[in-house]
């Protein structure tokens, strides 16, 4: 079983017990985290693919750590003009351990299921009402 999430602009593969590196978050390290944007839930069985997100399934993790990537150097040059520039950076990151998938319970599906089929049979389409003056316009 596996989903794929959305989050921090990038889509993540995860399983139960996977750990992933995740731009940072603003949560304390120990603290639990739910991902609610799940665009793909996969079981054995069968494949559910959101549009955009598939409703009801949540995806519950652990903050291990925080901490910084490796340094990139950034070198800025430009010809003839003697202009050199160097800067390093590490990107931060959160450290999170995946510790679930959640689905929704079976008995709240069918109850959200019964509203809508009620009110689709219940929509009925309106005529328009034609005036006498409406009738002598369109007879011209």
């Amino acid at each position: 079983m596996y989903a794929i999430i959305e989050a921090c602009g990038k889509q993540y593969k995860v399983t139960k017990g996977d750990v992933v590196f995740f731009e940072k978050l603003d949560a304390e390290e120990g603290k639990k985290v739910t991902f609610d944007n799940v665009v793909l839930y996969s079981d054995d069985k069968k494949v559910q693919v959101g549009n955009p997100y598939v409703k009801g399934i949540k995806v519950e993790g652990k903050v291990i750590s925080h901490g910084k990537g490796k340094k990139i150097l950034v070198f800025k040059y430009k010809a003839k003009k003697n202009y050199r520039r160097t800067q390093g950076h590490r990107q931060p990151f959160t450290k999170v351990e995946i510790t679930g998938i959640k689905l929704p319970a079976a008995k709240s599906e069918e109850k959200v299921e019964e509203p809508a089929a009620k009110e689709s049979a219940t929509k009925t389409t309106t005529t328009r009402k034609t005036t006498a003056k409406a009738t002598e316009k369109a007879a011209k």
